[in-house]
């Protein structure tokens, strides 16, 4: 069996070096750290996880689950919780919870099962869990499910943020302002809660927000977005502002919108939500609520790194911070 002294002969460096470049530790240059590397794949070295999960009682692995791999909000994220689970020397396995509650209390389940340290957890339909056999598995939840505080959780500033949104179209002049979003408008989501923003900026301008002036999507998709830039344009509502639920949604809505000889931001102005690096892109370019993205990934993997360091300290619930970028969707004139 290749050992991590062989490894360290082959590349020329200490037994420590190979250490910290399997392990993912800071303070090996890149030169250095690919020299490791490439001993390691000619060598055939291997990890004996079984081994240092019993000496050390961790894997070095955290999980992290997520609705959908391919949305753009969930992936701009995942590289942000790697960069900084890989600065604290842990690496990290995504999956994918499909959305659904089965998924998401499955995904919990297999972390522990395959002996993750610790689970991040994008909760979308969750909104209970079983007590599992060890109760202080390190679990940071993202999202608007908090489980009475029995988790650590990293939310989104849903309400604020939306409400930045339409007070800034009703500031560029905006008076008939819709909303097109989700169709889970009760109980405690992200759809919900982005929607109470909405109403509640449209109140404090004297603005109304008429039944017609909400529009629902069977899904959140750039596709939905586009269909609901028909459904609009053919309302004969007068929208000349549209708040959209994401950015997904908002693209779709720019390019149904130009489809049907609409001018953005001439005939409607356009916001939408997440800030994913496509939305500087478009043309016209996005306005858009960016929650610090970075800040929540660093957030969520502190909290599970210090959970699995002390599984009993107090749980904590933290807001992201966010801007208002203003971009060409919104401009004046």
């Amino acid at each position: 069996m290749v050992t991590m002294e062989d490894v360290a002969r082959l590349a020329g460096v200490s037994k420590m070096t190979v250490s910290n470049v399997v392990n993912n530790r800071a303070g090996v240059s890149e030169p250095v750290r690919r020299r490791v590397l490439e001993a390691i794949r000619r060598s055939g070295y291997r990890v004996n996880v079984s081994a240092r999960t019993l000496k050390s009682g961790r894997t070095g692995v955290i999980g992290l689950a997520v609705p959908d791999v391919e949305a753009a909000y969930f992936g701009h994220l995942a590289s942000h919780v790697i960069a900084e689970a890989r600065r604290r020397g842990f690496h990290v396995a995504i999956e994918e919870s499909g959305a659904n509650a089965g998924g998401e209390a499955d995904a919990v389940t297999r972390s522990r099962t395959l002996q993750f340290d610790g689970l991040i957890l994008s909760a979308v339909a969750l909104d209970r869990l079983e007590e599992p056999a060890d109760a202080h598995y390190p679990l940071v939840m993202l999202g608007e499910q908090d489980f009475g505080g029995r988790f650590d959780h990293v939310a989104m500033p849903n309400e604020e943020g939306t409400h930045a949104a339409t007070a800034h179209l009703a500031d560029q002049g905006c008076r008939r302002i819709a909303i097109v979003t989700g169709g889970s408008l009760e109980g405690v989501n992200m759809v919900s809660r982005r929607y109470r923003g909405y109403r509640a900026a449209l109140a404090e301008r004297g603005l109304d927000a008429d039944p017609p002036l909400l529009f629902v999507l069977d899904d959140m998709s750039m596709e939905a977005g586009r269909a609901a830039a028909d459904r609009l344009a053919d309302s004969g509502l007068g929208v000349d502002g549209v708040v959209a639920v994401t950015d997904t949604v908002a693209l779709g809505l720019l390019r149904g919108l130009a489809d049907r000889g609409l001018r953005v931001p001439g005939d409607v102005r356009v916001a939408g939500f997440d800030d994913v690096p496509p939305a500087a892109y478009a043309v016209p370019s996005l306005t858009t609520v960016a929650p610090d993205h970075r800040w929540m990934a660093a957030k969520a993997v502190e909290l599970v790194v210090r959970r699995i360091a002390a599984p009993l300290r107090p749980t904590g619930r933290y807001v992201a911070p966010f801007q208002l970028v203003v971009r060409e969707s919104s401009a004046a004139g």
